[in-house]
């Protein structure tokens, strides 16, 4: 199709970013090839199954097949120093899905994920050493999960420098960049609850925990930067994800779906820029 050095830059978004395996479905199906992928947060993990070999069916059957609600297996809770949750199961769940601790050069395409420096406040672009270590820290949202200490730094969610490492895949070299942002820009978001309730006051809403409360505070600061974090990207696939929150892991199949959605409604255009010369 093109010679051109195709990126896929997938951003983060707890729960919403179980939409990317919809996105990877359909560049699978319809033969577009990725060459270079980075990713933040949820991206990272599912950017890292990808450059592992791991196929967009099979990563399907894993998150259709998994008990969203009886997901506490996955929680180890700590003496709360920098924040609640060690993230060591998670980890490991990782490496179990990748066949054990894979080394970033042991992947099968390059791979990159993104993490804030606790202390300075500095984008850390990982490009090497353990890739679940690696993922471990671009997924540690503040306060509900530990910082994870890796080579003198303290390492937290990416998202809160980087939302959709465009800039990442750049700098891997790709010539083309897809970008996939799956939290709803804030505008976009107030703009479909007025349409559908006429004004959001006195809507019904089940009162927030302390962990959706984490997420939303993080949603609402990352979508102030999604701006800027999508520009460069040659397409932005932005599935619609209004209606779906960062804690909405049990709405897997449907973020699967608006993933694939969105995905069908850009191929025609990547298949057409990638054969201009």
């Amino acid at each position: 199709m093109s010679k051109k050095k195709i990126g896929l830059a997938l951003g983060g978004g707890a729960a919403r970013g179980i939409a990317h395996i919809g996105v990877l479905e359909i560049l699978e199906k319809e033969g577009i090839p990725i060459d270079v992928v980075a990713g933040t947060s949820a991206g990272a993990i599912i950017g890292a199954l990808h450059a592992s070999g791991m196929s967009a069916l099979r990563m399907k059957e894993i998150a259709l097949g998994f008990d969203w609600k009886k997901r506490r297996h996955l929680v180890d809770l700590s003496i709360p120093h920098t924040g609640f949750i060690a993230g060591e199961r998670l980890m490991h769940e990782m490496q179990k899905m990748m066949g054990g601790d894979i080394k970033f050069n042991e992947l099968k395409k390059p791979f990159a994920c993104v993490a804030c420096d606790l202390l300075s406040g500095e984008e850390i672009v990982m490009t090497g050493g353990s890739v679940a270590e690696a993922v471990h820290a671009s997924v540690s949202i503040p306060v509900i999960f530990q910082a994870v200490k890796r080579k003198g730094r303290f390492l937290i969610d990416g998202g809160l420098v980087n939302q959709v490492p465009v800039n990442v895949v750049k700098a891997m070299g790709a010539d083309y960049i897809i970008a996939v942002n799956v939290v709803p820009r804030y505008i976009h978001k107030l703009k479909a609850r007025l349409d559908d309730h006429g004004t959001p006051e006195g809507e019904s809403v089940p009162r927030p925990n302390i962990i959706s409360v984490m997420l939303s505070v993080i949603d609402i600061a990352n979508s102030c930067r999604i701006e800027a974090s999508l520009s460069g990207a040659d397409i932005i696939i932005e599935p619609r994800m209004m209606q779906i929150g960062p804690a909405d892991f049990h709405k897997a199949e449907l973020s699967i779906l608006q993933g694939e959605m969105a995905a069908i409604d850009a191929v025609l255009k990547i298949k057409r820029e990638l054969t201009k010369n």
